[in-house]
């Protein structure tokens, strides 16, 4: 035998009745017993209606007349045959009279008690229960009044277990195919009057009955698959838990998992019978079993996230608490004496505070209740004032394989500290099953997606991207990434979502990620106008989790924003080399602040475009080693033109090239003027552990200064003057049997940039095209200096060296 369930969404309409008939005849294998909740709304209708009548309002006719025409419609649309329709119609009609009379009165003389309000609710099952009972051929009706009992007990009505055990078990004596019965109703054990068993008491009633029964299985349906692993309407990945303990399943219930009414797990878990949870509106779902012991070996840790928003969090606070005995029992007397219900608490080591979790509407009452409950402490100054915090949102990390399992917690702040995200008061038992935090409740969507994320609930890790700058190397970056998103998801697990694209002018934002195979068109048709600072707030208000903002700009005001982006828990990484390479206190403050946060500051391609220089760098300084000496060849694009100048290829026209090969900036006089080379020297041997200015960089030039002055337009036209001197002196170095690089040296606290003649023997020697070449001399390679070598410049290497660090941040 089987109880099953029907919740409120499954018997809205005469189409979802259909469906619960549908499914109670597919039980053709055993009898049924079938609980059914008031049609979907009803109960809150029926609440307001009351209390309109009860001010007097005459407003209340017009929606009693909508629940008949309600309840009418339904039966209306769900009965072709006159006869059956008509012999219900007069049964329901009796019933609704009498609602009518009940509401008439309470309007009448203004006054609602809780006895006429639970009978006024009660009407709701009786009614839905009346016709999902006429719904299925030869279903028998109960009226649970009949046989679920109760006693009133610390201000609500409770079962009476053994007299409702009884009654259940002489009800269903002998049991027919299919009975139907309203959930959440009941009945004083002693007056007979009409009570109830609180909101989703219809899951409570369902479950007394299967556990009177000795029942096979308790069946729950209602409008969703089942427990998922957190709220889908928060995460958009979350899925259906498969199998949960009663215990998994009682703590994610009563940390606001809105699936099962917490008290119905109780009964059955004590005669083992399981629990399945399905959905009426996808019937071949596999749902959530719920048992003593779970079959599958999960490799999770964790099994699910639940949480609850408009918490507050109530502090009792003071000096006079420590050391005496009786203090929270005193709390908690008080509270429960008023009918408020805790669900987090926790207390200092020192006794001197204790911090309760209550549900936002109970705020002031328990402010109230525990200032008069500590009146003569709080008059002494022993103890504070009752301080509470509200707008707040409790989280629950629950799952049996926490315990025993090393480091969770640890994990759990670790990941919320990393994501900005401030636990104000956290809370474990000692089943290790739960782990609760409390936070802000504007950061509630953002930690349950990060603990989603971080303990492998979501079938992929995540990064959130903003990329800013769309040019040769913005561009190349978002190719790269459209084209591994499938491999990284196959084979890495990682999600990478672009949710911001920026230029200089215009941004686009989507939270759930960007379709990148039109992002340039989209972004001008549908984007926003852009600045810096509206690209600052536009990601600070979006606050997602794991977020990455990507510069491929060369932009100094981009630069600026780094500080602040840092601080709000998003790491940067830069093609951008402003930052690393600016006043030294910023350089330091930016890394400071990127380690304080926990987050991280990558700009591996300022330096050497996608070669692991600065990366190898940090690996020698961190295991322990010094640099004492770096000599490097930077530039791409000068060494790209002093490669490519010869007899036939004048100086000028090299600059030329190398600026239709991309090789060069836009202005190409910031290659020329050995500028781009400062900054990289400057990054390289600050990472080398040195503090160190660009104004501290000696520089040699290697064209007078006046061509750097003016407009671009000038220099253009100024620079095949400098053609002739150029290939006189290349000429001497052919015969040599030398060549021209444009060298960048650090040694003994001096920094150097300038062009030197190297003949055959020198490692830079035949360093071809635009390639790059760093020397590192150190304690560990003094003899033979390490080299890395290979491309220097260009779009499609500097877009992997950024991706890289994308890569790095992902940790894969």
């Amino acid at each position: 035998m089987k109880v099953i369930k029907f919740g409120g969404s499954s018997v809205a309409s005469a189409n979802t009745i259909k469906q619960v008939r549908a499914i109670v005849e597919s039980k053709s294998d055993t009898p049924v017993i079938v609980v059914v909740s008031a049609l979907g709304g009803i109960t809150d209708q029926l609440l307001s209606t009351a209390h309109l009548a009860a001010d007097g309002n005459v407003a209340y006719e017009k929606e009693i007349l909508s629940l008949i025409n309600r309840h009418e419609s339904v039966v209306n649309d769900l009965f072709d045959d006159t006869k059956n329709r008509m012999q219900l119609s007069m049964q329901m009609k009796k019933l609704l009279d009498e609602l009518i009379n009940i509401f008439k009165g309470v309007y009448l003389i203004k006054d609602l008690s809780s006895k006429t309000l639970d009978t006024i609710v009660s009407y709701g099952e009786r009614l839905s229960s009346l016709i999902v009972s006429a719904s299925i051929p030869k279903a028998k009706w109960v009226d649970s009044r009949d046989i679920i009992k109760t006693e009133f007990k610390h201000g609500k009505h409770v079962p009476n277990s053994e007299l409702t055990t009884e009654l259940i078990q002489q009800a269903f004596k002998y049991t027919p195919k299919v009975t139907v019965m309203g959930g959440f109703i009941s009945s004083d054990v002693t007056s007979g009057d009409t009570t109830n068993l609180g909101r989703g008491g219809s899951d409570y009633t369902a479950a007394l009955v299967a556990t009177a029964l000795h029942a096979s299985c308790l069946e729950i349906w209602t409008d969703v698959d089942g427990f998922m692993t957190a709220d889908p309407k928060v995460i958009d990945k979350a899925y259906t838990i498969e199998e949960l303990t009663y215990d998994e399943a009682t703590e994610l219930s009563n940390f606001g998992a809105k699936v099962i009414y917490p008290p119905t797990i109780y009964p059955v878990c004590h005669t083992n019978i399981p629990i399945l949870v399905k959905n009426t509106f996808n019937p071949s779902g596999a749902g959530t079993v719920i048992s003593s012991t779970t079959k599958g070996a999960s490799k999770q840790v964790i099994k699910g996230i639940s949480s609850i928003d408009n918490t507050s969090l109530i502090t009792v606070q003071g000096l006079g608490m420590v050391g005496v005995i009786g203090v929270n029992y005193r709390i908690f007397k008080a509270l429960a004496k008023n009918g408020i219900s805790v669900f987090l608490v926790s207390q200092a080591s020192s006794e001197n505070s204790t911090s309760i979790g209550v549900r936002g509407e109970d705020t002031q009452s328990a402010c109230n209740a525990l200032n008069t409950e500590f009146a003569k402490e709080i008059e002494q100054g022993v103890i504070s004032p009752m301080r509470a915090q509200e707008g707040l949102a409790t989280v629950a990390v629950v799952g049996k394989n926490m315990k025993g399992n090393a480091g969770i917690a640890g994990r759990l702040f670790q990941t919320i500290g990393r994501n900005g995200i401030n636990i104000i008061a956290c809370a474990q038992g000692a089943s290790e099953m739960n782990i609760s935090i409390v936070v802000d409740g504007h950061l509630l969507r953002k930690a349950l997606n990060v603990i989603h994320d971080s303990f492998f609930l979501s079938e992929y890790k995540e990064l959130n991207l903003f990329i800013c700058g769309i040019g040769t190397v913005g561009s190349s970056l978002i190719d790269q990434i459209k084209s591994q998103r499938k491999r990284l998801m196959n084979e890495q697990h990682l999600k990478l979502n672009v949710v911001g694209i920026a230029s200089s002018s215009r941004l686009l934002t989507n939270r759930e990620g960007l379709n990148l195979e039109n992002y340039r068109e989209v972004l001008y048709d549908a984007g926003i106008s852009s600045s810096p600072s509206i690209l600052r707030d536009e990601i600070i208000k979006m606050n997602i989790y794991n977020s990455v903002f990507v510069d491929c700009t060369a932009s100094e005001s981009i630069a600026d924003l780094y500080q602040d982006l840092l601080g709000h828990n998003v790491s940067i990484v830069a093609a951008n080399k402003i930052a690393a390479s600016s006043a030294y206190n910023n350089y330091a403050a930016l890394k400071r602040v990127a380690l304080d946060k926990g987050v991280k500051f990558l700009f591996e391609t300022n330096v050497g475009a996608g070669l692991p220089i600065i990366n190898t760098i940090n690996d020698l300084i961190n295991s322990g080693d010094k640099i004492l000496k770096i000599e490097a060849v930077l530039s791409g694009t000068l060494n790209y033109i002093f490669n490519e100048i010869s007899k036939d290829v004048p100086f000028s026209k090299t600059i030329q090239n190398a600026q239709k090969e991309g090789f060069s900036e836009p202005d190409p006089r910031i290659d020329l003027s050995g500028t781009d080379v400062i900054r990289k020297l400057v990054i390289l041997t600050r990472e080398a552990g040195y503090r160190i200015e660009q104004s501290d960089v000696e520089t040699h030039l290697f064209m007078p200064n006046e061509f750097f002055d003016g407009t671009l337009d000038e220099f253009w036209n100024r620079v095949p003057s400098l053609d002739e001197v150029f290939e006189k002196r290349r000429a001497v170095l052919e015969k040599e049997n030398k060549k021209w690089r444009f060298v960048a040296k650090f040694e003994n606290g001096q920094a150097s940039v300038g062009l030197k003649e190297v003949d055959v023997s020198h490692p830079f020697y035949n360093l071809e095209g635009s390639n790059n070449i760093i020397l590192l001399t150190t304690d560990r390679y003094k003899a033979y200096p390490m080299q890395i070598q290979g491309y220097g410049a260009g779009a499609g290497v500097t877009a992997a060296g950024v991706f890289a660090d994308i890569m790095s941040i992902a940790n894969i």
